[in-house]
Parts: C-alpha cells; sequence; structure tokens
C-alpha cells in the first residue's frame, strides 16, 4: 500500500493596500518557526512528502527576504528594550500574555519565533541575525529541496481563492447572497497565475494543484486540467457524493479521474488525528496508534491502493511539545521503516498507476460543504460586498485579493477585526483605482 501525504502552507495578503505595511505578522512567525522547520524534517528523515505552496504566501516571505517589510511586531522585537512604548508592547503581548516584564516580553516573543529544531542562543543581536537568515534563505532551500528530489511541491491558486463559488456561488447551495457571484474567467486566472508564479519562483511549472480550502467541482476541475495540472487533490467527502451507491470504504484508496484530471481524496480522519488529536498523546504512543489505522486499512486493500493525507503544514505544530519535533521525527523515520507501506510522491503513483475509473464531481471543500465561507448573514454579505464590486471595477488586483477564502471564513466571527479592516480596504482600493465614488 502506498502513502502520500501533503502539507499546505498558506497565509492571506496582511499588507494594506499599495503598501509594504504589514498589519499581522503571521507570514514573518511561520517562515522561520514552521516552513523552516518543516524543510529541515524532510531533508533529515528523508521522507517523501509534498509541500504545497500558496502563492501569495510565496510573496510576502519574498518581501520579509529583501527586508522591505514594514511590519509593526519586528520593529518592537528590534528596539532597545527601554525604547518599547505601550503600542509596541501591545504587539508582543499577543505573542506572550502572561509576560509583563518589558525586557523579558521581549526576548520571549523573539524567541517564540523559532523553531526547537536548532538548538537557538538567547542572545538577542544573534537571534536577529538568525532570523533574517532564515528568511532570505528560506524559498532557496525549498527549491533545492524540490530540484534534488527530497520533497514535492505544488501549488494553490494566486490569492486562495474558494473555486466553486467564484466560478459559480450557486456551487454553495443554501442561502444566497444577494448578489450573485459568477466569475469563472477570475478562477482560471487565478489558477493561471498561481502556475506562472511558482514556476517564476521554483524554476519549473508544479504538476500537482491543492485547490483553495480544497475547493473543487466540475468546472474547477475542468480548468486546473485546461491549465496544464497533472493531478489534484481534495477531501473524501467530495468522493462519496460524487460516486453512486453502495458505500466501500476501499473505494477511497484509488484516484479517479475527473473532467480529465486525476483527482486523489484524501483520508479525512488519518488527516485530522494529525491536525487535531495527536497532540494529546507521547509521539510513540501517537505513531502507534496511526500505524494501527494504517494497517487496517491496508487489510481492505491491494498493492495498488493509496492513502492520502492532506491538512495544514504550519498550525497544528503549536498544539504539540516542541512545536512538533519530537512527534514529526518518530512519525516520518517509523513510516519509513514500516514494512508493506511505501510512502511516495503524487507525481511518482501517477507514473506507475494512472487512474482507471471516471467521477461526475459534485462541488465541496475539506469540510465537505461550503458552511465556513457562505450561508449565514455576516458571510453573505461579504460575498455581495465582493460582487458588487466586483460588477463596478472589474477584475483589479484589489478585487482578485478579496477573492481570497479567508475573509470569509472569518467573516461575522469575534477578534477577526484585522481581517474585516484588509478586505474592506482592498474593496475601497479596488474603487479609488477605478475612479468611483464608493461609500
Amino acid at each position: 500500500m502506498y502513502l502520500a501525504i501533503l502539507w499546505h502552507f498558506h497565509q492571506p495578503i496582511y499588507r494594506r493596500p499599495r503598501s509594504r505595511d504589514y498589519v499581522l505578522p503571521c507570514v514573518n512567525y511561520h517562515a522561520t518557526k514552521n516552513y523552516y522547520q518543516m524543510a529541515r524534517l524532510a531533508e533529515e528523515t528523508g521522507f517523501p512528502s509534498t509541500f504545497n505552496f500558496v502563492p501569495c504566501l510565496l510573496e510576502q516571505i519574498g518581501d520579509y527576504a529583501k527586508g522591505i517589510a514594514n511590519d509593526p511586531v519586528q520593529s518592537a522585537l528590534e528596539l532597545p528594550p527601554d525604547g518599547l512604548g505601550p503600542y509596541e508592547i501591545e504587539c508582543l503581548r499577543r505573542l506572550v500574555p502572561d509576560e509583563t516584564r518589558a525586557s523579558r516580553l521581549q526576548q520571549r516573543a523573539l524567541e517564540s519565533f523559532f523553531s526547537p529544531i536548532d538548538e537557538v542562543k538567547h542572545d538577542k543581536q544573534e537571534l536577529l541575525n538568525k532570523q533574517k537568515d532564515i528568511q532570505r534563505n528560506l524559498i532557496p532551500l525549498w527549491k533545492r529541496l524540490w530540484q534534488e528530489g527530497i520533497v514535492e511541491l505544488t501549488v494553490s491558486p494566486y490569492y486562495h481563492p474558494l473555486l466553486p463559488m467564484i466560478f459559480d456561488a450557486d456551487s454553495a447551495g443554501g442561502e444566497k447572497p444577494a448578489v450573485w457571484f459568477r466569475y469563472p474567467e477570475d478562477g482560471r486566472e487565478q489558477i493561471k497565475r498561481g502556475r506562472e508564479y511558482f514556476r517564476e519562483t521554483f524554476g519549473d511549472s508544479p504538476r500537482g494543484i491543492w485547490p483553495s480550502e480544497g475547493g473543487i467541482s466540475r468546472d474547477v476541475a475542468a480548468a486546473i486540467a485546461e491549465t496544464g495540472f497533472s493531478f489534484t487533490v481534495t477531501d473524501e467527502n467530495i468522493l462519496w457524493k460524487s460516486l453512486p451507491g453502495p458505500y466501500d470504504r476501499k473505494n477511497l484508496y484509488l484516484p479517479y479521474l475527473a473532467e480529465g484530471l486525476p483527482v486523489f481524496f484524501r483520508d479525512r480522519e488519518l488527516s485530522d488525528l494529525l491536525g487535531f488529536e495527536y497532540h494529546r498523546r507521547n509521539e510513540k504512543d501517537a505513531v502507534n496508534d496511526f500505524i494501527r489505522r494504517l494497517e487496517e486499512r491496508r487489510s481492505l486493500c491491494d498493492e495498488r491502493s493509496i492513502v492520502v493525507l492532506a491538512l495544514d503544514g504550519d498550525n497544528p505544530w503549536a498544539s504539540y511539545p516542541r512545536n512538533g519535533v519530537p512527534f514529526l521525527r518518530e512519525f516520518f523515520n517509523r513510516l519509513n521503516e514500516h514494512d508493506g507501506l511505501t510512502p511516495i510522491f503524487f507525481e511518482d503513483y501517477l507514473a506507475l498507476h494512472q487512474p482507471a475509473r471516471e467521477i461526475r464531481l459534485e462541488p465541496g471543500t475539506w469540510q465537505g460543504n461550503f458552511s465556513k465561507w457562505s450561508g449565514s448573514p455576516a458571510k453573505n454579505a461579504t460575498w455581495t460586498v465582493l460582487s458588487r464590486a466586483r460588477q463596478d471595477c472589474g477584475p483589479l488586483e484589489e478585487i482578485m485579493i478579496a477573492e481570497g477564502s479567508d475573509w470569509f471564513w472569518w467573516s461575522g466571527d469575534e477578534h477577526t477585526e484585522e481581517f474585516a479592516f484588509l478586505f474592506d480596504g482592498y474593496i475601497r482600493e479596488a474603487y479609488h483605482q477605478a475612479g468611483i465614488q464608493h461609500e
């Protein structure tokens, strides 16, 4: 039995429109702590993982690498401790809320940016130098790992739009926004630009794509295939909606052909165990449990079968001891040595086994339905704002950014003011660029 794992790296645009002023430090934080850590572990263990990069994340990593990101949290880290004012202290307390002494607060906040994959010295200037070094060399490191065959890299549409709803908002079902959104040309452009930016960054075109939020439909699959991709990955719930009954679990462990595109479906249970549950156990017990579940699946399958996992490659590790390093080492090394299991890249699997069955995809996401992005009054109101702006302004860059899935994910939730601020800022800037008065 084969095993393929896709780790998804994503952050939305955190810059104010037409500037390099960053509202949140998430790209800065994850670059040194998690994107670097996962590269180091991939090289150390030799486990053949697939890593998916969203182009707008790569673009922002580039801002930090070039030293042109204006990040108030970074500024607070670099100030002399006695120069920290109330605003800087508030910025740092979002990282270390339990610290009251300014000098200690700054030191702990800076140390929180690093993974325990390396022994980190406590000298402030050495830490700042190491941070800059990681930022400058992060994308070249991933490029080298891909060129050497240590990892497989894939991409998402440029600004991480929820493609089925960009192609046609009716895909979501349920309660509809007041103004319809249907711009398949925008979806195709986001797919195309994502592929082109990846090629510019890494020197070759990606073969695979993780559609933002695992969102796919027949129209989306056709557009992905037409753009030149060789495969995509999404959630098992879409498979069960798309296949005629009766339900048979072993049907999950094969790729299918949809609109000319090979599609892999992730095992949701195994993916969610890594993402949300195994941090509660010590690493040996967690990996034992994972292998036991893999063996249960192997008993259902033949040697052609492939178990697919797909999950965030950055967010889970904050819940694990030592940022997940002991768990990931145990996980990768044990799976590499396990008899009867072949870890593999998606592209390599398809070189051995092409899909043998066609499928008519029902629209869906990694959660199954679209309820996290559409249907509530707040989320539908956000879609209505975007729809009117697209009608009024056309396919401007600011509109493409506002099509990102994150604005809708967080819409209506508490303590997400920065996301509402950024979305509103890009809508206003679109009207400004179009020369249209916007209330």
